[in-house]
């Protein structure tokens, strides 16, 4: 189904050319004349996902009907359309809520810009998320899938913190989900009839990072040729989202100390406090603990952020998970595509079920998307999948191959020792097990992988576990057996 978009300006002209070119695009247009008759159409149930509104009309002004569709409408998204692109009114109007503001004449790359964002972000916001837990299971829009215990774990995390207006921060790999779970925590939290504003701090140069958080003054940098509102600004009373702030500039990263300690910032260019309110979630796809070690990671920031914490496990911890997740995006993108795809192949399946996934969630989303643009029959085959899948069996065997070559000498020693003893026990040659002088052979061998993952990763437990494959809680577990510390 085609955006919708709704024009009101009271320049005929203006509202022809728009729909005309909109609709071009593939969306809906649908124009009003003024505030009074946009009001009208929005009250008899038009559902727009994005509105411009010229803010000079006569009657009800454009800022008159961002303010009443900001109190009636609050999740709308509004573009403001001005001919004085830095007079008070604009400004006025990014204050009440607007998403941003162009200029007539249009500068028709900069607009489409501006408003493909828009419906980026109005699709996050009204797009809702649901997951297993979630108490209303009436949710239509996206879903967060799987069973394993892994995700259960992260399920009623989210029920137990979405309601709390604390800091989060989501860390995992990219393509495990961080977004979804930001937008689960908005919904369903306090502050879901304000604003949800994301971010993404490794798609923004540095050198606009700051201007694009906390807005500017005009002339306070060359090319600011007026005032602009941040994000931050845009976000009060809501909840922000930076994607990704392990990438962020660490002086970047004193400012948002502040604004989580002291709820303001400071325009670019400008001495004067604005007073923001906003509940912030980030997400890292990096191990922001040595960040603060190695000095790229302010230390008091990463402990603000760090109120409540989800790990997201990557696809290959829950591989459980990925029949459920495929016929998920298989019933999605059949009716998305228009295409009658019934079902995948058991042999499919296997590959799926092989392949580690270094892409996640995201990868095999694609790969179901591709598949079924390109299968030919009502059944995903093996040929409708990409090389990295189907080599993944062979590439599988080649490395436990060369895996038994390796070690074929260390297994005749060990076999040895455990036939020479007749009871499968050998001496124990670590000190640190004091009460066990002998231990069987097979956990010499495990607690020799798991201390060389320590000290391989620096005592990273999250980063032993991948390398092991297992993950953290029986990692955990297995070092707490065998008495092995960080510090061994």
């Amino acid at each position: 189904m085609p955006e919708t978009i709704l024009i009101v300006d009271d320049d005929r002209g203006i509202r022809y050319s728009l729909k005309r070119i909109f609709e071009e695009k593939g969306y809906e247009a649908v124009s009003a004349r003024n505030g009074r008759e946009a009001l009208d159409l929005l009250e008899r149930g038009l559902s727009p996902d994005l509105t411009l509104i010229d803010i000079v009309m006569p009657g009800l002004s454009g800022l008159d009907l961002l303010e009443a569709i900001k109190q009636k409408y609050p999740k709308l998204l509004a573009i403001m359309v001005t001919a004085h692109g830095t007079t008070e009114r604009a400004i006025r109007a990014m204050k009440l809520g607007a998403y941003d503001y162009i200029q007539k004449p249009f500068d028709m790359p900069k607009m489409w810009e501006t408003i493909q964002k828009a419906l980026e972000l109005a699709k996050s916001v009204k797009n809702p998320v649901s997951y297993p837990d979630c108490q209303d299971k009436n949710l239509a829009g996206e879903s967060i899938i799987g069973d394993s215990p892994r995700m259960q774990d992260v399920y009623k995390t989210i029920g137990q913190i979405a309601g709390k207006d604390v800091n989060v921060l989501l860390i995992g790999e990219s393509g495990t989900g961080k977004e979804l779970v930001a937008r689960a925590i908005y919904q369903h939290g306090r502050r879901s009839n304000y604003p949800f504003i994301s971010i993404n701090c490794a798609a923004i140069p540095e050198s606009l990072l700051e201007s694009e958080f906390f807005g500017h003054e005009r002339g306070a940098f060359t090319g600011a040729e007026y005032k602009r509102i941040g994000r931050f600004e845009q976000a009060h009373r809501g909840t922000i989202f930076l994607d990704e702030i392990g990438d962020m500039p660490t002086h970047i990263q004193a400012k948002i100390l502040r604004v989580i300690q002291e709820g303001e910032i400071q325009r670019l260019g400008s001495s004067e406090n604005v007073i923001v309110d906003v509940r912030l979630i980030a997400a890292t796809n990096k191990h922001i603990e040595e960040g603060v070690r190695e000095g790229w990671f302010r230390e008091d920031l990463y402990y603000r952020l760090n109120v409540l914490t989800i790990y997201l496990p990557p696809l290959r911890e829950r591989k459980g998970d990925i029949p459920q997740l495929a016929h998920y995006f298989l019933s999605r993108f059949t009716k998305e595509l228009q295409k009658e795809v019934a079902g995948i192949r058991p042999d499919s399946m296997d590959l799926f079920m092989q392949y580690n996934w270094p892409g996640n969630v995201r990868e095999l989303e694609n790969v179901l998307k591709r598949a079924i643009v390109i299968c030919k029959g009502n059944e995903i085959l093996v040929e409708d999948l990409p090389d990295q899948i189907r080599s993944a069996k062979e590439t599988k065997f080649q490395v436990r191959e060369e895996l038994a070559q390796h070690l074929e000498p260390l297994l005749d020693q060990v076999f040895e020792l455990i036939v020479s003893t007749g009871q499968g026990r050998v001496k124990n040659p670590y000190h640190s097990l004091k009460d066990r002088p002998e231990f069987d052979a097979i956990s010499v061998l495990e607690k020799e992988m798991i201390e060389r993952a320590i000290r391989k990763t620096s005592g990273n437990k999250v980063q032993a576990a991948a390398l092991l494959g297992i993950n953290r809680n029986t990692l955990r577990n297995k070092m707490e057996r065998y008495g092995i510390t960080e510090n061994d």
